[in-house]
């Protein structure tokens, strides 16, 4: 009976051992890691979520610049670009706001107002693409044709560099003053050589031209401001050619500042831009030639 009982024991013992090595095993045991597991993707960042929307902030005259962005919109905001278009009524400040990095972007300047801009005041901006063309025409005021206009009459233009030399240059086509002939592109009050109806030439801001008419004989007017005025190309007494230089020394542009031109966003701005969709808006609703297309 000892005996067994001894056997017993020993035989207890030998399987409490067993398991307890079993258990030891088991608790120490590592997970098998597949290789799939090492090749998990990291989370996403903001920036690779393609549902992200993108504002685009760009600076603009009413008319027709603003009108010609809302027609871009939906293109845009079908590729998750909300364009947020803010209205400015004059040429300096809608620059300013592009070089502090108020606004991202603008429409509303032809080239040779862009580089006489960055020359004067040292900004960087640059043209991204090229829009349009609007002529510019001289409009009555207290004289009703060109063939009245008295000596001594008072003809108004805009008083910035560019546009007021475009001014001359077309009051020169029309016979009324003569420049120069190495005038260039931005001719000045001063540069007059012949003023046979001895014209009393008054420089103003841009944008008061077609309010001022009441008080002027003539003025000659930008396209955007003569079309927000109520204006039309059919009301001009004249307009300058589209041949030669003008519409590629006047086409407006989107503009913004350097380094900046190859941004995505504004990148698909220009494409929209000078898309089909932005050709039919301006060929239906500017269909008098105030706005031309140059693309």
């Amino acid at each position: 009976m000892k005996k067994f009982l001894s056997v017993l024991v020993v035989c207890v013992t030998i399987l409490a051992l067993l398991t307890a090595c079993g258990g030891q095993q088991s608790s120490t045991e590592q997970p098998t890691v597949s290789p799939a597991d090492n090749t998990a993707e990291p989370a996403a960042s903001p920036a690779d979520n393609t549902g992200e929307t993108v504002t685009l902030k760009v600076g603009a005259t009413p008319v027709p610049h603003a009108e010609i962005l809302e027609a871009v919109k939906p293109v845009l905001a079908a590729q998750g670009i909300d364009l947020e278009i803010v209205e400015f009524t004059d040429y300096i400040l809608p620059n300013t706001a592009v070089e502090e990095g108020e606004l991202d972007a603008n429409y509303f300047q032809h080239i040779t107002y862009l580089n006489n801009f960055n020359a004067e005041n040292g900004t960087h901006l640059v043209s991204v693409a090229n829009i349009h063309y609007e002529p510019f025409g001289i409009y009555a005021g207290k004289t009703a044709s060109l063939e009245e206009l008295a000596d001594g009459a008072t003809v108004g233009i805009p008083n910035d560099p560019t546009n007021g030399g475009r001014a001359l240059l077309l009051l020169q086509e029309q016979g009324l003053i003569t420049l120069p002939e190495d005038a260039g592109l931005e001719p000045t009050v001063l540069d007059i050589v012949e003023n046979p109806k001895n014209l009393d030439i008054e420089e103003l801001e841009a944008a008061q031209l077609p309010r001022s008419l009441d008080s002027l004989d003539l003025a000659v007017i930008n396209g955007n401001y003569a079309m927000e005025a109520g204006l039309t190309v059919a009301d001009a007494l004249a307009i300058e050619s589209a041949q030669g230089t003008a519409a590629t020394a006047y086409g407006n542009i989107l503009v913004t500042k350097e380094g900046r031109e190859n941004d995505p966003a504004i990148q698909a701005l220009a494409a929209a831009l000078q898309s089909d969709t932005v050709k039919d808006y301006i060929a239906t609703n500017y269909s008098d030639g105030s706005v031309v297309t140059v693309f």
